[in-house]
């Protein structure tokens, strides 16, 4: 069983990696800057801010981050998460960063949608700021083993979904179904990541989970 920190493991697709990872036995940490008022036992719980400071990543062997470019966040994690990849390149520890859909591509070869100009005003702020962490990681030298997750483009407590069981996997071009719609729920992203933690397909680079 792998030693597993959480950062954000309060925030939606944080708790559900929390809770998927402790169901199979890993040691979990949870850092969050407030505890949950509900917590899974097994499961340590501590307090911490990625924008302040480092956690101690001594003993762990994976790491993820599932922080969203929102709130006081806003602008701030380009350089925590730059920190954090060092943290982690020292640590001898994996790190998985939670990034976003628009850093997806709709075809093989063709730009982000992170690069392009048809982005909702609502979201380009944060679809930029999180395709920037996977550019600074696809641009490092001495990133160690680092793995950049996008989910689908329906993902989120707005629309959480069921536990299907099941789910398709992609490097960085955008995965849709018959009917054009790209969509995965929290519990079955979440699997998607344990999977990949537990049995690595890639060991530098960007993967994508939808159904």
């Amino acid at each position: 069983m792998a030693s597993i920190i959480v950062i954000g493991g309060t925030g939606y697709a944080g708790s559900h990696i929390v809770s998927e990872a402790s169901s199979r036995g890993h040691q979990v940490t949870s850092i969050s800057r407030t505890l949950p008022t509900e917590k899974i036992n097994d499961v340590t719980y501590r307090t911490g801010d990625l924008t302040q400071g480092i956690p101690d990543l001594n003993g762990a062997d994976v790491v993820v981050a599932a922080l969203s470019p929102r709130g006081s966040n806003v602008g701030m994690l380009r350089e925590a998460y730059a920190k954090l990849a060092d943290a982690a390149v020292k640590a001898g520890v994996r790190f998985v960063a939670v990034g976003g859909f628009s850093s997806l591509r709709p075809s093989e070869g063709a730009p982000r949608f992170a690069d392009g100009d048809d982005l909702p005003e609502a979201f380009v702020a944060e679809a930029k700021e999180m395709n920037s962490i996977l550019e600074d990681l696809l641009a490092s030298d001495s990133a160690g083993q680092w793995l950049f997750v996008s989910p689908a483009a329906e993902f989120g407590a707005y629309t959480p979904g069921e536990k299907l069981g099941h789910y398709r996997t992609s490097g960085d071009v955008a995965l849709f179904d018959a009917e054009g719609k790209s969509a995965i729920s929290g519990a079955d992203f979440a699997a998607a990541i344990v999977d990949e933690i537990e049995d690595p397909t890639v060991q530098q680079g960007q993967i994508h989970f939808a159904y």
